[in-house]
């Protein structure tokens, strides 16, 4: 069977991610989405300097590169400056809630209509695999070889529990351990770019995605860890869903 490759996919693109890595999925289900939506001409990614700039050698949307932590900041002023353009932003949780933890929260407080999807593997990926907010207690990284101690790092972040009181559009955290929760994910994804279009305003689409070269696991085992571990501390679902169910 030939399966059907939506235009947005560069498929002589050269793939800088690890073997297991999730970001090449999270990549297919945005241009599948694009592709469900006719938006494919109307997109502008907004990459960070981190391990999800590989899509844009793989997708063939129109992109802008951001400084480190500001790829959220960076999407709202393309968003005020093309109000017609599909604006996603596509930071890591480092990203997203590190450096960058101003412009996700204010970005959501001005309920900015741009889609965060932000691709949570609990780890700085691309420096190293060093501890991120995301960290799980106890979870060994290169810059916590003990496991993340709570009392001295303090806990872990969870975005839902913070930006479920605020007054935004959508809300919502997927997985893509297996087929079932990608197709789920896709969803998810989808229905944030149908909210912008609406004009509803700020999506965040949180997807946790294994990282088998920073977890030292071989990606089957990665997977497992997400099923077991990760998604047992950050649960999944719509959280948020403006004009919906919250």
């Amino acid at each position: 069977m030939k399966l059907s490759v939506p235009n947005g996919i560069n498929m002589d693109a050269h793939v800088g991610w690890c073997p297991g890595c999730g970001h090449g999925i999270v990549a297919r289900l945005v241009a599948e989405a694009a592709r469900d939506l006719g938006i494919e001409e109307n997109i502008i990614m907004v990459e960070d300097v981190a391990c999800g700039e590989f899509a844009q050698n793989v997708l063939k949307f129109n992109t802008i590169g951001a400084a480190h932590g500001r790829p959220i900041i960076t999407a709202a002023g393309a968003k005020r400056t093309r109000p017609d353009a599909i604006v996603i932003a596509h930071p890591g949780d480092g990203s997203a809630y590190s450096i960058g933890m101003e412009s996700t929260i204010h970005c959501a407080l001005r309920n900015e209509n741009i889609l965060a999807l932000v691709v949570n593997n609990s780890v700085f990926g691309m420096t190293g695999g060093q501890m991120s907010p995301t960290s799980l207690p106890n979870m060994k990284t290169t810059s916590s070889p003990k496991g993340r101690d709570v009392e001295k790092n303090g806990h872990p972040f969870d975005v839902t529990k913070t930006l479920s009181s605020f007054d935004i559009a959508y809300l919502a955290r997927g997985s893509v351990d297996s087929p079932a929760q990608v197709i789920k994910t896709g969803k998810m994804i989808k229905k944030a770019l149908q909210k912008q279009m609406n004009g509803e305003g700020f999506c965040l689409v949180e997807v946790l995605s294994p990282c088998p070269t920073n977890w030292n696991k071989q990606p089957a085992d990665a997977l497992e860890f997400m099923k077991e571990q990760q998604e047992a501390f950050y649960p999944l679902g719509e959280f948020v869903d403006k004009g919906g169910e919250a």
